[in-house]
């Protein structure tokens, strides 16, 4: 047995025998309505999991797909996560290479409403990025709209984002981090802050302070993605450089100038002050 899903498929059987959610091999087989010999040449390293296998087990007893096929997060998932799983759409090259799907801002409320449809996933387009960690998982590329993350990121710049889990979403967010947020009417694009432990919540934090942060409850949610990178269409010229530099080195002198004026009047009542005494 060379196939590490294999491994893992095996490794989860092992615990619900373990775990007394099952009696024996023979009991888990029927229950999959899987022939018990079939399932015997498995547990011994003999043949591979086939896919219909693992449907029936995530589908059954609620072994993680997550981690069958990425090795982390649980072996198994709770009632909640079992509510929330749901399959990924992907789309792949003729090398069988998954693609980057991408979806404009104009697509916002549809993939909202549509993620799950197959159908509507395969029309959106797609392209690759030549770098291997692209190509380690399942990642998708949304644009901007709104200025709500600016200086961060502007209106017409995209987001290159990775895949998180339902299972990993409670332990496996960062504080501060920029994400997508995927919920049942729209797509957010924000930092957050995890108080899902605590109270089942995110917090969305704006970069541009005009925004005020609020929260979002675990039931809305139905996709979160990490974003890695961004792709910007906005390339500063020499010119804009160069005003950019002057009007920082202005506002710099007009802070000296303030403070050495504080400073002036300060010295001063300081002297008026010793010559009263």
């Amino acid at each position: 047995m060379n196939n590490i899903v294999t491994q893992r498929f095996v490794k989860c059987v092992k615990q619900l025998k373990e775990d007394k959610v099952v009696r024996s091999m023979r009991q888990f087989a029927m229950s999959v309505d899987y022939l018990p010999q079939s399932l015997s040449e498995i547990l011994k390293e003999r043949r591979d999991v086939t896919i219909e296998l693992l449907r029936k087990s995530v589908d059954h007893y609620k072994f993680n797909p997550f981690y069958l096929f990425t090795g982390e997060g649980p072996l198994f998932m709770t009632e909640e996560d079992n509510q929330n799983y749901r399959v990924l759409t992907v789309v792949t090259n003729a090398g069988n290479e998954e693609k980057i799907i991408h979806v404009p801002d104009s697509a916002h409320d549809s993939y909202a409403n549509q993620s799950d449809n197959p159908v509507f996933i395969q029309e959106l387009p797609t392209f690759s990025l030549p770098e291997d960690k692209y190509r380690m998982s399942t990642h998708r590329s949304f644009g901007l709209a709104g200025d709500g993350m600016e200086p961060t990121l502007f209106e017409g710049d995209k987001v290159v984002c990775n895949f998180l889990d339902p299972t990993l979403w409670e332990t496996g967010i960062k504080d501060s981090y920029v994400y997508v947020i995927v919920t049942k009417s729209d797509v957010l694009i924000k930092r957050v802050i995890n108080h899902l432990k605590e109270d089942k919540q995110l917090e969305l934090l704006s970069d541009n302070s005009f925004y005020q942060p609020y929260r979002i409850g675990l039931g809305e949610i139905r996709e979160l993605w990490y974003v890695r990178a961004k792709i910007s269409p906005f390339l500063p010229s020499p010119q804009n450089i160069s005003n950019l530099i002057r009007d920082e080195m202005l506002e710099m002198r007009k802070v000296m100038g303030d403070q050495s004026r504080m400073i002036q009047d300060l010295q001063l009542m300081i002297n008026r002050m010793n010559e009263r005494i």
